[in-house]
């Protein structure tokens, strides 16, 4: 099975920390961000960021910074788009995409979310723990651009409506806080603890 190339989704604005890039906060003694590209590089053949403004705030990472096509803000399937439009250039067949703000996600996300696909003869695996789906978190064929760009250029907005149309299965991942993402003060505060 082909490795996919990685998206990392920073595209959010981040109202409930007060605005700006959740991913640039300190964990530790990195960045949010940093944790998520060393837990999602091994994993992939390619990695990208998708934010949007002003590409030279993430400069230190040296990866693609990737903005969104759709205008508006249309949520984390226009970031799906980006990545999925960028792996074509690529000549990927597949993304898998992690989110800015969760610095503890699974080092076998990838593997995982392929085996899933593939045991359901799906072409979208999203992650789930038991309390619920991880939609920013998931497996993605470069060959839906289109039919995704159409979706968004219609209006819709919600990741599980276009990928239950799509037959999308999920990857069972045990452990509900390996999925914990930072979206206020508080959380930060947790996921230091978490460290």
């Amino acid at each position: 099975m082909k490795q996919p190339v990685g998206v990392i989704l920073a595209g959010g604005q981040a109202t409930r920390m007060g605005g700006g890039d959740k991913g640039l906060l300190s964990l530790g003694d990195r960045t949010i961000i940093d944790h998520v590209v060393e837990r999602l590089s091994p994993q992939v053949a390619g990695l990208a960021l998708n934010a949007n403004g002003d590409p030279a705030r993430f400069a230190h990472l040296g990866l693609p910074v990737i903005a969104d096509t759709v205008e508006g803000f249309a949520g984390p399937l226009s970031g799906v788009l980006a990545g999925l439009d960028w792996a074509a250039t690529q000549g990927a067949d597949d993304i898998v995409t992690a989110a800015a703000d969760t610095p503890f996600f699974p080092c076998d996300l990838v593997p995982r979310l392929q085996l899933a696909a593939e045991e359901a003869g799906s072409e979208i695996a999203l992650a789930k723990t038991p309390d619920g789906r991880h939609p920013t978190f998931g497996l993605w064929p470069v060959s839906l651009r289109h039919d995704l760009r159409q979706a968004l250029t219609e209006g819709l907005r919600k990741v599980i409506l276009w990928t239950d149309k799509h037959g999308g299965t999920t990857a069972m991942f045990p452990d509900d806080l390996a999925f914990f993402n930072v979206n206020t003060p508080d959380d930060l505060t947790k996921a230091q603890a978490m460290l």
